[in-house]
């Protein structure tokens, strides 16, 4: 039952999935707001008249929170709480037909380039010149910033290529403008998102180019921090490290998905490296920028994968140490390469086997994490929560990695500011320290 007035111009954006989520949707409201909506992101006051979702289709469980979020909100629907519902994103790009069959109270499913239909469908004009504008829904400190879209990588796991298309980069002009706009609202660190950074370039330079383009990022005033994720390994362009080493405001982090260490499971994968490349690549980069940060994401129970490739995997987190680690269990998709094989690693050990590098990444995190206590290192504060503010090294990015924890009664501090902090205390995960 309608319990208050909907406001007719108001639109509630709810966000699932990844950063390159966020970025879309902080598009989409920055059209919206042009066009005079009241739009809010994830709200909980419930005077929406319009829902906007958008939708994950990445993995398994990624796709049934997105499929549960659409259920929850055509439910409100039918309850008079809402009076539209619209869906957008990776799961209705891939399988619009599939959800206007099961979900048939949704008024209408959108794919992942159709923005300027969506806003026609309320009565909104696609605004050519808003082009790169966004809502920002982080702290106004930090922003992520979508060099490309797309992805021409082959890995048999992956739908991604399916939802997202073909890889296209953004020109470099048009992202320093990007990055001015950013910096002339407060903007202190960009988060370089695609899905895969070292292929940029190659599509309208001919060559790759994400040096050339950091050198530009890098010279924008007010930009303090500059941090890559989802660099691809095979073909890693080394000037990018000579770029890192040069400039103070490009982060000495690098999330590099690296998937697996057995050389059997990365063919089977079509990664196009082996353990013994990724090994050495990893090992050069180390070399050519002292002390970066290494991130990386792993795939638990790939088809065919054994107890032996399991041994395999443990065997080299071990020797690699990696900074910053996360895992997947593999997830069957649908009109994907590993889909013509059996999926036949049960759930069950799939699980067991992510436990089990996590467990071992955790102790390696805690040695790394007390290497840390004594020293002292420039921390962004990024919120205050409770007794604590909470902030970041340069080592870690928003959400995914670890966080310093300085007790208020230790200083004061503003929020999206930087400050030196002595690091007290250590856990696997997080860091404890005071103002200096």
């Amino acid at each position: 039952m309608k319990t208050k007035t909907l406001k007719k111009n108001k639109v509630n954006v709810v966000t699932l999935g990844c950063s390159k989520n966020i970025f879309d949707s902080e598009e989409m409201m920055a059209q919206l707001r042009a066009n005079k909506y009241n739009v809010v992101h994830e709200s909980d006051e419930g005077d929406a008249s319009v829902v906007i979702i958008n939708t994950c289709g990445f993995i398994e469980n990624a796709k049934q929170e997105s499929i549960d979020t659409i259920l929850q909100w055509a439910d409100a629907k039918a309850n008079g709480m809402v009076d539209k519902v619209y869906v957008t994103g990776c799961l209705s790009e891939r399988y619009k037909p599939d959800l206007e069959k099961e979900i048939p109270d949704v008024d209408e499913y959108f794919g992942t380039r159709d923005l300027p239909r969506l806003l026609k469908t309320l009565k909104a004009d696609y605004k050519h010149e808003l082009v790169g504008e966004r809502l920002l829904t982080t702290p106004v400190h930090y922003a992520y910033f979508k060099i490309a879209e797309g992805c021409d990588r082959p890995c048999s796991f992956c739908a991604i290529p399916i939802m997202r298309g073909k890889h296209r980069s953004t020109p470099i002009e048009e992202l320093v403008k990007r990055a001015e706009s950013l910096a002339a609202k407060g903007t202190k660190e960009l988060i370089l998102i695609a899905q895969d950074l070292t292929y940029y370039g190659l599509d309208i330079y001919k060559k790759r180019e994400l040096a050339e383009l950091l050198r530009h990022l890098s010279d924008v005033k007010g930009i303090e921090w500059i941090r890559l994720h989802y660099a691809f390994p095979s073909g890693f362009p080394m000037d990018v490290l000579d770029v890192m080493r040069e400039r103070d405001n490009i982060c000495n982090y690098l999330d590099i998905p690296l998937q697996h260490a057995s050389t059997r499971m990365l063919k089977a994968m079509r990664r196009g490296i082996t353990r013994e490349k990724t090994t050495e690549l990893i090992r050069e980069i180390r070399a050519r920028v002292p002390g970066i940060a290494v991130r990386t994401t792993l795939i638990s129970g790939y088809p065919g994968e054994t107890e032996q490739d399991q041994a395999e995997m443990l065997e080299w987190v071990e020797e690699m140490r990696f900074d910053r680690l996360g895992v997947f269990t593999y997830s069957h998709e649908e009109d994907t390469h590993a889909f013509n094989f059996e999926d036949d690693v049960p759930a069950e050990v799939k699980s067991a086997r992510a436990e089990a590098i996590m467990e071992l990444q955790s102790g390696i995190s805690f040695e790394g994490n007390l290497s840390k206590v004594g020293k002292t290192f420039k921390v962004m504060i990024d919120r205050a929560e409770g007794p604590n503010y909470v902030g970041r090294t340069e080592a870690d990015s928003p959400e995914v990695d670890n966080e310093v924890l300085i007790p208020k009664t230790s200083g004061h501090a503003r929020i999206g500011d930087f400050a030196e902090v002595k690091i007290t205390s250590a856990d696997p995960y997080d860091l404890h320290g005071e103002f200096v």
